[in-house]
């Protein structure tokens, strides 16, 4: 009986003591992961995100334009859905000053560039696009369809 009351105490005490120890770095804060957002085109450094990130800009003349306006709110709903899929959000909406993305790709007015992680445009909307219909898009890339092959092998 005391042999079995000794063997139930050490197996409580093993549960216990790994709970008590602290991990190592316990006193430094966590890191802070960004929230995924839109980010303004004159932030955006194109060598630094290629082959990371896929690039959809949203260009206007105005921050007050309707059309980007509703773009934004459209895409808003599907900010995880975008994070998953490696996806940075970049805005231009001044056109004055010519930022690298705005030389490069020559907007009018607003429109909606969806860019492969390659950073070269696979699609260009005059008009404001669903996040859904983005997705799906996204989805049908060349590189994505490699990447989600390489996931799940199995899909082949």
């Amino acid at each position: 009986m005391q042999l079995i009351a000794r063997r139930s105490f050490l197996a409580v005490l093993a549960l216990a003591i790994p709970a008590l120890t602290l991990p190592a770095g316990a006193d430094e804060a966590p890191a802070v992961v960004p929230a995924f957002g839109p980010v303004p085109a004159s932030e955006v450094v194109e060598a630094d995100l290629l082959f990371l990130r896929r690039p959809v800009i949203v260009f206007a003349d105005s921050p007050n334009d309707p059309a980007f306006v509703r773009q934004m709110e459209l895409l808003k709903r599907y900010y995880a859905e975008l994070d998953a899929r490696d996806v940075i959000l970049i805005t231009d909406t001044d056109p004055a000053t010519a930022s690298s993305l705005r030389q490069k790709l020559r907007p009018r007015g607003f429109s909606l560039v969806l860019m492969d992680k390659d950073w070269k445009p696979m699609i260009r909307k005059p008009l404001p696009w669903d996040g859904r219909e983005i997705v799906n898009s996204i989805e049908k890339m060349p590189i994505a369809r490699s990447e989600s092959l390489e996931k799940s092998p199995a899909g082949r």
